[in-house]
């Protein structure tokens, strides 16, 4: 697979930050995905030398802007989840696609669960079930990235 150009990472991000930006209606908000977030963690996994921990601390810095929620709480969690899906990066080429789905599931779910704490930190009450459904959209949106810019970089087999 070839390299991919900065000018590709930049424009998936401003079309994702349009897409967070984007008014949805009431049923839609429930299942909104992390668009910002998707997009995040597939560059950082698929081309770390363009996306990497600074990168989603400063894209979660966006999201804390572009919603009004308490400033640093997204960019903390999207940094934490930065670091986790790098610890593992060089091992995740030799994942297969059940493995890779398992892992990134842990990621989106990481991430919601470092939200709900900081939000039950600063007082919030304890949402209901319907909070974890943005995972599910996460998902989704990790398939059609996949589909769109291709899977994690493979090694060769030898033949």
């Amino acid at each position: 697979m070839k390299p991919v150009k900065f000018s590709t990472f930049f424009f998936t991000i401003l079309v994702a930050l349009v897409f967070q930006l984007y008014p949805w209606s009431n049923s839609g908000t429930i299942i909104r995905p992390d668009f910002l977030l998707v997009i995040a963690v597939y560059w950082l996994l698929q081309a770390p030398y363009h996306c990497n921990i600074g990168w989603t601390w400063f894209i979660g810095l966006l999201v804390d802007l572009s919603t009004g929620s308490v400033l640093g709480q997204h960019a903390f969690t999207f940094a934490v989840t930065a670091f986790i899906g790098l610890s593992y990066q060089r091992r995740l080429v030799l994942f297969t696609r059940w493995q890779l789905f398992w892992y990134v599931l842990m990621l989106f779910s990481v991430q919601r669960g470092l939200i709900l704490l900081l939000k039950l930190f600063v007082g919030s009450e304890l949402p209901d079930w319907t909070y974890l459904l943005p995972i599910i959209s996460d998902l989704l949106l990790w398939q059609m990235m996949v589909a769109m810019f291709g899977e994690l970089t493979r090694p060769k087999k030898l033949s």
